[in-house]
């Protein structure tokens, strides 16, 4: 069977000749594997500091004389940090370039994660929180723009969901690795394990954020990495689908796109649920009976493990059928079950069994949301589409925690928490269907 072929354009002066469809997917295999593993790597250090308080919580609490609400209060506060400065650290990256802005991003966010050993009080705590918050704002939406000057769309749910990878990825090595600091240097030098988490898990991000200044080029103009040709093929395929994206005139024309706010109203339910798992995950595996901190690390990567297994698989399913609706709204629905279902399980192994189905499910949709904003829009509106929709949506990491947090120390357990952040993920689901298909299908 032949391969289809292509019309490449010329680049600065060079025809190219003709491209087969198996020469393109190489070509893109190639900037996968030149981009997609290190900027994991970088996502992977932003996720440990952001949700290694759920691990220090297990100490923290005890040490500070903290309640559940401080703790909550405390975790959300990070989004109103996120919530403030995502639009224009995503704005200031299209215009100044990805290299330069995600290593100021990385190398500010380390040294405050490193900074909580500082924490005494809860308003210590809150304030440290939303400072971090603000560091790493634009982290995230900024490598999604990123990738929109290299993917087209049709290409981009694969990227998106190897990228997302980072997520699990976190979990699988933060959780056995904040279990051992915790344990391993509690009382090191008069300093308690949680402090240490702190200070040792900031390290990755700030040698990654030096990393990135002699890594990442701000654009495929800059990729040496690449002949003319590749460059060339590469720039009209982003070009060409530039056609059917929105590109909007004016700040009201923005703001009045109903479609964005759709958008960030799915996210927001995605998000609610993600932080739900992320930062009540070690305390639901400690509730089911482990004690030791070293175990409960072990366990929690269990369900990361298997979203390992689940993301590249849908995100690839989505790119082959060209179908991005019922590839988010499934696995929120598998999510939203397991949250419904984890309140009546009493053994350890069950919970875990259904701690990965939710976990498996809700970050397999954080992953696949993006191949729908990112199919619509495109230059300076995407690089503000994508941030207003990023910090709208997150601003549930600020209530998810919180309100959590309210409902345990009101009802003396998780089940009212989990049953709220079941019902929020299955109200996405009914706004997911509210998109158009034809204008994310492609």
């Amino acid at each position: 069977m032949k391969s289809k072929s292509i019309a490449a354009p010329s680049a600065g002066g060079i025809t190219m000749p003709y491209q087969s469809a198996d020469a393109e997917a190489r070509l893109y295999a190639k900037v996968q594997w030149r981009l997609i593993p290190f900027l994991m790597l970088c996502y992977l250090g932003a996720y440990l500091d952001r949700v290694n308080v759920g691990f220090a919580k297990l100490q923290m609490l005890n040490d500070l004389k903290f309640s559940e609400t401080i703790y909550g209060l405390g975790a959300g506060i990070f989004f109103l940090g996120y919530f403030l400065f995502e639009v224009p650290s995503n704005i200031i990256l299209h215009r100044v370039g990805a290299r330069k802005w995600l290593a100021r991003i990385m190398l500010t966010w380390a040294l405050i994660s490193a900074s909580f050993v500082f924490v005494k009080t809860p308003t210590s705590f809150y304030v440290m929180r939303f400072l971090l918050g603000m560091a790493e704002a634009g982290f995230a939406p900024g490598v999604i723009l990123y990738l929109t000057y290299w993917f087209p769309s049709v290409r981009r749910a694969k990227a998106l969901s190897m990228f997302f990878m980072a997520i699990p990825l976190a979990g699988i090595v933060g959780g056995p690795l904040s279990g051992y600091i915790m344990q391993a240097f509690q009382g090191y030098h008069d300093l308690a394990g949680w402090k240490w988490l702190f200070m040792l898990e900031a390290l990755p991000s700030l040698v990654l954020g030096v990393a990135i200044l002699f890594y990442l080029e701000n654009g495929i103009d800059e990729a040496k990495w690449l002949n003319d040709q590749e460059k060339a093929l590469l720039k009209h395929n982003v070009a060409s689908e530039g056609a059917h994206k929105v590109e909007h005139l004016s700040i009201a024309a923005f703001v009045q796109d109903r479609r964005l706010w759709l958008m960030a109203a799915i996210y927001f339910c995605v998000v609610l649920g993600q932080y739900g798992l992320t930062f009540w995950l070690p305390t639901i595996v400690k509730k089911a009976g482990v004690q030791d901190p070293f175990w409960v690390g072990v366990l929690t990567a269990l369900p990361y493990i298997c979203t390992i297994i689940a993301l590249p698989l849908i995100g690839m399913s989505a790119d082959r059928r060209r179908e991005r609706r019922l590839h988010l709204a499934v696995p929120m629905i598998l999510s939203a079950a397991a949250f419904l279902l984890l309140p009546q399980l009493s053994s350890v192994s069950a919970s875990i069994a259904c701690l990965s189905v939710a976990a498996a499910g809700i970050l397999s949709a954080s992953s696949m949301f993006w191949a729908l904003p990112s199919a619509m829009l495109g230059g300076v509106s995407a690089a503000a589409g994508i941030a207003a929709i990023n910090c709208i949506a997150n601003l549930a990491g600020f209530f998810s925690p919180a309100i959590v947090g309210w409902l345990n120390d009101l009802t003396g357990h998780s089940t009212a928490g989990l049953v709220f952040i079941s019902l929020v993920v299955f109200f996405g689901v009914t706004l997911v269907f509210r998109v158009p298909a034809k204008t994310v299908n492609r």
